[in-house]
């Protein structure tokens, strides 16, 4: 999904190879990331929107989690 900038709720990956849920954009300037399971405590942001590759968006997960049997 080249080109996608990230929004809330999409599963990313950022520069260092770390998979992350986005959890905020704040005055759409700083990205807050989270690891995807494990919790609000280990946090992160971002600065770099175009840093970060959409693996997933939030629509994408959420349709997937809604046909899950």
């Amino acid at each position: 999904m080249s080109g996608v900038r990230a929004e809330v709720g999409d599963l990313v990956r950022d520069s260092t190879g770390r998979q992350a849920i986005v959890t905020d954009i704040r005055q759409k300037q700083t990205w807050v990331l989270r690891r995807p399971a494990g919790g609000m405590a280990h946090q992160w942001e971002t600065d770099d929107p175009d840093s970060l590759h959409v693996l997933e968006t939030r629509a994408s997960r959420s349709t997937r989690r809604r046909d899950a049997p």
